[in-house]
């Protein structure tokens, strides 16, 4: 049994791993690094076999499914496995990806190569996709199984914790059993529930996530204490100015939209309080309205919408659209990438210290939203390549939602399955390398690996 590291640096970016194992060969997820553009972008695909049988995709997020229109063009015979609502959310989201692609690549002052894939290729990948529930074996070549076989190989799905159809992948193969985590939180948020990750027996291998790896969390945070500071500071920012929080559609916003429901009701926020959101933001809420009935996800958006008074706002809007005192403006992306609702608007705010910039949830610290997080008022701030520099006047305020598990989470976790190897991903380098200091000295016992792009490693 052999894993490969596809992604082009050990970083948060375009996540992809292969795993060799029982005579079949599989990828665990295909994404798209968020800050780069064209074939820089992508995994290294020059690395995958001529025989592929198939994909696992942990969640819809495009750092771990946009590349996989790309997928299905270089290995067609491959099939592709996620949960229902993963498939739900990754179809709008490759053909949105699609479209900033092409609005890029017509405009000349972005400089921007062409698509990466097209419209008609998001819907020719969408057709080997198979939906398979939580908590059920499967095997590669979508049979489902009455228990794991782990001389086969076989696979079962159970629940991350990160967004909506969200899931860790447990894999039965050559006697052994690996774990890859994807992208995971285990403690409930304002939506999301806590992940159920698998503990028993103690695994072969798990590849984990590292990507709150360099940060600490202060031993009094409590999640109610982090929300009553939101809702104080948002009232704060509204008294003097716009207010805008930059998120990510698909997870974050509809997490914002609960909280901010709640300091409605509670007098927090007047109940008239204005609040815009990101077209595609109300997009992904109407796909969490389909599974709400599921149990995960109760609170159904739509109503939610109505009831927080949020307003639909496009892209072709944004020019035209003043930053209104007293508003809330609720826009993707949460990495506020050039050309995005969020950056667009920024830009209209940055150099009036009436306004304010509330940051959610994770930023590369490479992206504009990265950047603007560390920045000092007064500070020239970059924001990209095609947009100079811009002095940073406004209140700039962070709050801790990630939809990350914590660094101790996570070490705790680890201790206690005791895998015989770990594998650190989706993590930059600080990160990385505090895990494997962490869990060097908790496990001794386990060889901690940081897999080099490109290079196997035998499990």
């Amino acid at each position: 049994m052999r894993f490969t590291n596809l992604t082009r640096a050990n970083e948060i970016g375009a996540n992809c791993y292969l795993l060799e194992a029982a005579g079949r060969n599989v990828v665990l997820d295909c994404g798209l690094h968020p800050r780069f553009e064209g074939d820089a972008a992508t995994p290294n695909f020059s690395l995958l076999p001529a025989d592929l049988h198939a994909a696992v995709v942990t969640h819809a997020h495009l750092d771990h499914a946009g590349a996989l229109p790309m997928l299905r063009r270089l290995r067609p015979e491959a099939r592709v496995f996620m949960t229902a609502p993963t498939a739900a959310l990754n179809d709008a989201l490759l053909h949105n990806s699609v479209n900033v692609m092409t609005r890029r690549a017509d405009d000349p002052a972005q400089h921007a190569p062409p698509p990466l894939f097209t419209h008609r290729e998001a819907d020719h990948s969408a057709r080997v996709w198979q939906e398979v529930p939580l908590d059920r074996p499967w095997s590669f070549e979508g049979e489902r199984l009455a228990s794991t076989d782990e001389e086969s190989a076989c696979f079962r799905l159970a629940s991350a914790g990160h967004i909506l159809g969200s899931a860790a992948v447990e894999i039965f193969a050559e006697g052994k059993r690996i774990v890859y985590t994807g992208d995971i939180n285990l403690e409930d948020q304002t939506v999301s529930r806590a992940a159920r990750l698998p503990e028993e027996p103690e695994p072969d291998a798990l590849i984990i996530e590292t990507t709150r790896g360099d940060y600490q969390r202060p031993e009094s945070f409590t999640r109610a204490g982090e929300e009553a500071r939101f809702g104080a500071m948002l009232r704060e920012g509204l008294a003097r100015g716009a207010v805008l929080v930059p998120v990510f559609a698909l997870g974050k916003t509809q997490e914002v939209l609960a909280m901010i429901l709640r300091f409605k009701q509670e007098g927090i926020l007047r109940e008239d309080t204005p609040l815009f959101i990101g077209g595609l933001s109300a997009r992904m809420s109407e796909i969490h309205d389909r599974f709400a009935s599921a149990g995960e996800f109760p609170r159904k958006f739509a109503d939610l919408m109505a009831r927080t008074g949020a307003q639909k706002l496009f892209g072709a809007d944004i020019a035209q659209t003043p930053a209104r005192k007293g508003t809330i403006y609720a826009l993707s992306s949460g990495m506020m990438t050039e050309a995005t609702l969020s950056h667009t608007f920024a830009l209209k705010l940055l150099r009036d210290p009436k306004h304010s910039i509330f940051f959610v949830g994770y930023a590369d610290p490479e992206s504009p939203a990265g950047h603007l997080r560390r920045s000092q008022p007064g500070e020239k701030v970059p924001l990209g390549e095609q947009t100079p520099p811009q002095e940073r006047k406004c209140a700039v305020n962070s709050f801790d939602f990630s939809a990350h598990a914590t660094r101790e989470a996570i070490r705790a976790y680890v201790s206690r399955v005791r895998p015989k190897k770990v594998f650190l991903v989706h993590g930059d380098a600080p990160a990385l390398a505090w895990f494997a200091g962490a869990l060097e000295t908790d496990l001794p016992g386990t060889e901690v690996i940081i897999p080099k792009p490109g290079q196997g490693y035998e499990v």
